[in-house]
C-alpha cells in the first residue's frame, strides 16, 4: 500500500469510530460488565429521604415562556416544602421580572448589565442554600418524575453530577426537527452507555444536577458551562450519572438556520472546552473517562471533521492505483452519501419533510458547523454572551 492509502484507510477508520465505532466497542463492554459486575439498583423508599434541592434557571428575556416554565414547575412531583426555586435573569429587558414577581415560592436574582450565561450561574450559585442544585433552561419542560430520579442517582455518594436527557419535541417540527430528535436520540444511548460503563461524558443545560459543594467558579466568557461544569466534577473522582428517566422536552429549531446558530456555539464551544480541561487527556490519571472523552467528544470537534472533508479527494487520487475498481465503489459510495445530503439540504430550502434525506444532510450539516465554530471562537473570543436561537413553536 502506498503512503496515500494508508493515509485514507486511517481517515476512514476514525471518521467511522467516531461515530458509529466508538458506540458498538462502548454497548459491547457495557454488556461485559453487566454480566461480570452488575451496578446495584437504588432506590428511594420513604418520602423523607429526598434531599432538598433548589431548581436553578438562568433568564434572559424569556417572558414568552415564563407561565409555561413556572406552570410546568409547579406540577412537577417532588415534595413543595424541599425543592427551592431561583431565577438569575441576567440583563432582562422584557416582562421577565414582572412575571415572576406572581409567583411567591420564586426567589429573583437580577442585574440589569448582560454577562452571559456563565456570569449568571457564578452569581446565582451563592444563593443556592440546600446540598442539589437542578441546572434548566427556561423554555426546557422538565418531566414530572425527573426531580425524584436525579434524587435516587444522588443515593451512589460517587455521583457527583447528573445528566438529564434532552428529548426535542417533534409535534409539528419541520424534518429539520425530526433530524435533531433522531440525532439526540442517539446521543442519549451514548450517554446512557457511558454511565453504565463508568460516567457520561458531560451534561446539556436544559436539565442536569451537581452537588453544589462541587461547583467551582466558571470564566465568564465559558460557551459550554454545562460541559465544563460536569467534567470538572469527574475529574475529581465523581461519576457523571445519567437517566432517561430524568429529562427535559425543548422545542426544535424553528429551521436549519436557526439550527446553525447553535450548533456552531456548540462547536466553539467544545474547542474552548478542549483547551480548558487539558489534563483530561491524562490516561494514566483518569483511565477510562480519559478514553470515553476523548472517543466520544474531542474527536468530533476536532479531526474528524476535517478527516471526513479529506476522503473524498484522497478517494479521487487514488482511482489510479492498483486498486481502481474498490476505490471506484467506495467514491461512488461517498457521492450518493453527497447526492442525498445536497437533496436533503434542497428540501429544506422548501421546508418539506424526508428523514432518509435529511439525516446524511443534518450529518454532514454538523460537521460543517465544527469549521464555522473555529471562526465563532476566533471573532468572539473573550465573549460570553450570544443570540439566542429561535424555536419551532407550532
Amino acid at each position: 500500500m502506498t503512503g496515500i492509502e494508508y493515509t485514507f484507510w486511517i481517515f476512514a477508520f476514525i471518521v467511522f469510530y467516531t461515530y458509529l465505532g466508538y458506540g458498538i466497542v462502548l454497548g459491547l463492554l457495557v454488556r461485559l460488565k453487566d454480566r461480570v459486575c452488575p451496578e446495584p439498583k437504588l432506590s428511594l423508599h420513604e418520602e423523607s429521604e429526598l434531599p432538598e434541592m433548589t431548581l436553578f434557571v438562568c433568564a434572559y428575556n424569556e417572558d414568552l415562556v415564563v407561565n409555561e416554565k413556572m406552570k410546568n414547575t409547579r406540577a412537577l412531583n417532588y415534595p413543595k416544602e424541599k425543592l427551592k426555586i431561583l431565577w438569575v435573569t441576567d440583563g432582562s429587558t422584557d416582562q421577565t421580572n414582572q412575571l415572576l414577581a406572581q409567583y411567591p415560592e420564586v426567589r429573583v436574582v437580577y442585574d440589569p448589565l448582560r454577562g452571559g450565561k456563565s456570569a449568571a450561574l457564578n452569581r446565582g450559585i451563592h444563593f443556592v442554600e440546600t446540598s442539589l442544585v437542578v441546572f434548566t433552561d427556561a423554555n426546557a419542560m422538565i418531566g414530572e418524575n425527573s426531580l425524584l430520579e436525579i434524587a435516587r442517582l444522588f443515593l451512589n455518594p460517587k455521583v457527583g453530577c447528573v445528566a438529564g436527557e434532552k428529548r426535542v419535541n417533534q409535534e409539528g417540527a419541520q424534518a429539520a426537527g425530526a433530524t435533531e430528535g433522531i440525532y439526540w436520540k442517539y446521543e442519549s444511548k451514548l450517554k446512557e452507555w457511558d454511565y453504565r460503563l463508568y460516567s457520561a461524558v458531560g451534561a446539556a443545560g436544559e436539565l442536569f444536577a451537581m452537588r453544589t459543594a462541587l461547583y467551582t467558579e466558571l470564566p465568564k466568557d465559558s460557551l459550554l458551562d454545562d460541559f465544563i461544569l460536569s467534567l470538572r466534577i469527574a475529574m475529581k473522582g465523581y461519576r457523571i450519572g445519567y437517566s432517561s428517566e430524568a429529562y427535559a422536552f425543548e422545542n426544535a429549531s424553528a429551521d436549519m438556520q436557526e439550527e446553525a446558530k447553535r450548533k456552531k456555539r456548540i462547536a466553539a464551544g467544545g474547542l474552548q472546552s478542549i483547551a480548558r480541561l487539558l489534563p483530561l487527556f491524562n490516561i494514566f490519571k483518569y483511565g477510562v473517562l480519559s478514553w470515553q472523552y476523548v472517543s466520544h467528544r474531542v474527536l468530533r470537534w476536532t479531526v474528524t471533521p476535517v478527516f471526513l472533508f479529506l476522503l473524498l479527494p484522497l478517494n479521487i487520487v487514488l482511482l489510479w492505483s492498483d486498486r481502481a475498481v474498490l476505490y471506484g465503489v467506495i467514491l461512488f459510495l461517498q457521492m450518493l452519501f453527497y447526492s442525498l445530503a445536497f437533496g436533503g439540504w434542497r428540501m429544506s430550502q422548501r421546508k418539506l419533510k424526508n428523514k432518509i434525506l435529511f439525516v446524511p444532510y443534518y450529518f454532514l450539516f454538523m460537521n460543517i458547523n465544527v469549521f464555522q465554530g473555529v471562526r465563532y471562537l476566533i471573532h468572539n473570543r473573550g465573549i460570553g454572551t450570544w443570540e439566542k436561537s429561535k424555536r419551532d413553536n407550532n
